[in-house]
């Protein structure tokens, strides 16, 4: 397994930087090599990412959500294999850090090289900071919420309806 853990500050307070984080559906617009995710349940998304002409399907649980803290995730079927965290950290009433730290297990020699090469922790980077100019350019306006979160390993989700939840940038937008 190989890791990455990289951060970004958001010019805009936790709660925005989480609402939107959780709005895993705009992800392609800001994650690059993200085609389309897809929310099947509280707890379950559907990824389709496409890198370097290799198209991946999979989909992602989240293990763990705790609103204005963090969202973990696994994927749990398909063609990638990753588990990560997201966590949000007040800096102060306008200002954010959101860090994502990734465990990832590359397949073929090719990502294998690129993982050496640090394309993944670079790609992690960007995903970050457009990430950061996606909600900032918006006014610090999140394009939704979701206020639920769930127990930890083997816990149903509890909370509100709507909005969506989300694997992370490391749930498609890196390998």
């Amino acid at each position: 397994m190989s890791q990455v853990e990289e951060s970004v500050r958001v010019g805009v307070p936790v709660r925005t930087a989480y609402n939107q984080w959780t709005q895993f559906e705009t992800f392609p617009e800001f994650m690059e090599g993200v085609e389309r995710i897809e929310q099947r349940t509280d707890t379950l998304t559907h990824w389709v990412t496409n890198v370097a002409g290799v198209r991946r399907e999979f989909d992602a649980a989240i293990t763990e959500q705790r609103p204005d803290e963090r969202v973990a995730w696994t994927t749990v079927d398909g063609e990638a294999k990753q588990a990560g965290v997201v966590t949000f950290h007040r800096i102060d009433d306008s200002t954010t850090k959101v860090m994502l730290q990734m465990e990832f297990e590359p397949e073929g020699l090719a990502e294998t090289v690129g993982d050496k090469l640090g394309v993944v922790k670079r790609r992690v980077s960007g995903d970050l900071h457009r990430f950061k100019d996606f909600i900032e350019q918006r006014g610090g306006r999140e394009t939704g919420a979701w206020r639920g979160g769930t127990a930890g390993p083997g816990g149903g989700a509890t909370g509100g309806p709507g909005g969506g939840t989300t694997a992370g940038p490391g749930g498609g937008g890196t390998i």
